[in-house]
């Protein structure tokens, strides 16, 4: 099943609407690094952008369906199996099967904050308040300090693993190479190492705060999209690095789209 036609068909717009989003996002952030502090450079912002053009709101439903078809299809990797890479022990089936499952519920949320934007009631939080919001009620329970910071380790191991294979360029095992001409596959390695890097230093960045805020006991301290990627305008590279990083966020976003008419699903 999900390696149907719809199930493909649902999988393309879903990396197609995930490339409009980070594009973005990494257009927002570059703005923020040139003195626009008024933009918010995460899911939200982005999706707002979407809304004040012409025909928004049609946009917001392409949108949100499509990111609807994405976490349809993880969950339907993680029902029958993923359909690519599926080789490895039992072990390794079921640590597939678990993140396909984690990412469906991931792009559920997604696309439930879309539709929320949509219909005026809200739609997705800034993600920095999220991410306050969170660590404060967790700190609050038995043991949350510890949690906040077991998950900032997390968000920070991850981030290393994303940029990682994306640096080695473990991407390519999923894109139809055969489809593609020679100029477009140095292109897409390019992309997708360049922009799984970016993401990943995001992600990495974002959990060091979260840690942070565990050790300080301060839930201030954790930050969400916008607020890590404002940090790096306070290092000595100042809003080059920001620059940087932005950049890169825009080519994950443009990799998306290869990912869109090359991805194997």
């Amino acid at each position: 099943m999900a390696d149907s036609k719809a199930m493909r068909i649902a999988a393309r717009a879903g990396f197609a609407a995930r490339g409009v989003v980070y594009v973005l996002i990494g257009v927002l952030a570059v703005r923020i690094a040139f003195g626009d502090s008024g933009a918010e450079a995460d899911r939200r912002g982005a999706l707002e952008q979407v809304a004040r053009q012409p025909f928004g709101e049609f946009l917001l439903w392409v949108i949100g369906l499509a990111f609807v078809g994405l976490a349809l299809w993880r969950l339907t990797e993680a029902v029958y199996g993923p359909t690519t890479g599926s080789g490895g022990g039992e072990g390794k089936r079921t640590v597939k099967r678990l993140t396909a499952l984690g990412r469906a519920v991931f792009y559920g949320v997604v696309a439930a904050g879309v539709f929320g934007l949509v219909l005026g009631s809200g739609g997705p939080q800034s993600s920095d308040h999220q991410s306050k919001g969170l660590s404060a009620r967790a700190m609050e329970w038995p043991g949350g300090r510890w949690l906040v910071g077991a998950v900032g380790i997390g968000f920070v191991v991850a981030g290393c693993w994303i940029a990682a294979r994306a640096a080695m360029r473990k991407f390519m095992k999923k894109m139809e190479t055969g489809r593609m001409s020679a100029k477009e596959e140095r292109a897409v390695k390019v992309l997708g190492a360049a922009g799984g890097v970016a993401r990943g230093v995001v992600f990495a960045t974002a959990g060091v705060f979260a840690v942070v805020a565990a050790v300080q006991f301060d839930p201030d301290k954790a930050k969400g999209v916008d607020d890590t990627l404002r940090s790096f305008t306070q290092t000595p590279a100042g809003p080059w690095l920001l620059v940087v990083v932005a950049v890169g966020l825009v080519l994950f976003g443009v990799f998306s789209f290869a990912c869109a008419r090359w991805r194997k699903v």
